[in-house]
Parts: C-alpha cells; structure tokens; sequence
C-alpha cells in the first residue's frame, strides 16, 4: 500500500495543530498518561502510523515494554495504575460512539474525573479528539508507519 498524498499539510493546518498540542500540554496531565490514550485511540482505530509513533515517543519517555506490549488489554493486567484505567477507560468510550456504542458513561466520566482536574479532563478530552483527527486522516490518505513520525 502506498501513501495517497506526497506533500506536507497546508501550513494554516500545522500552526492549528500545534495550538492544540499546547492547550493539550497546559492542561497538567502526566505525558505518559498522554501517551497512553494516544496509544489505546489509535489501536483500537487501527492506525498503525499513530501506534508506531505513539510507541517510539512512549520509550524515549522511559515508557516500558510490558506497560507499551499491554496496554490494549490493560483490564487484565497489573501494570496500569488506578489513574491511567481511569483514562485508558475514558479513552476507550470517546473512541468507540459508532454502532450504538454507548459513549462515555456517567460512570466512566465520574470515575476519569475522581483522579483528574476539570482542566486535566479537558486536556485528555482534546488528546482523544486531536488523536481520533489524526487516525481518520492517516486512514484516508494512507499513512505508512515510520515514514512520516
């Protein structure tokens, strides 16, 4: 499979981009908490530019191997703090709102916010948004893993 666009993003569109990503860093949350939603929305969406990225960022932050190996099955596994299932949870529910999915829960919204901030829960809700926006785009044209990131 080839890549269907050859050419950088419009400049208006990077700047853009990049306004999100500071809002998302100025929001206080741990980067590996980012990371980690990063990851999960772009498994569960199948994009593997974005898991490849997601992966290589994750381990130069000091991310493991077993935390990075386990995380699409992170119900199952000790490795994930009471926090991070809290986001990995709210991650999974914002990601999957297609088929009759339920979306994210009283439940799952009160559970996220017993560990996160209002601004920290705004900030792991643009992750979610801005990740999702780049798995749809990486699908549409394309995107290979480990070209472009």
């Amino acid at each position: 499979m080839e890549a269907r666009m050859k050419s950088a993003p419009n400049p208006d569109v990077t700047t853009a981009i990049q306004h999100l990503y500071k809002a998302i860093g100025a929001g206080g949350v741990d980067h590996r908490v980012l990371s980690l939603v990063h990851l999960r929305a772009s498994q569960i969406n199948g994009c593997a530019p974005c898991v490849h990225a997601s992966v290589t960022a994750a381990k130069k932050a000091g991310e493991t191997d077993e935390r990075l190996h386990t995380a699409g099955t992170w119900r199952e596994t000790p490795f994930f703090t009471d926090e991070e299932r809290a986001a990995l949870a709210l991650t999974e529910a914002a990601t999957r709102i297609q088929d009759g999915a339920p979306g994210v829960t009283d439940e799952i919204w009160d559970a996220a916010a017993d560990h996160f901030t209002e601004e920290q829960l705004g900030a792991i809700t643009l992750e979610i948004a801005l990740t999702n926006f780049f798995n749809r785009i990486n699908h549409t044209i394309r995107e290979q893993a480990g070209k472009t990131w």
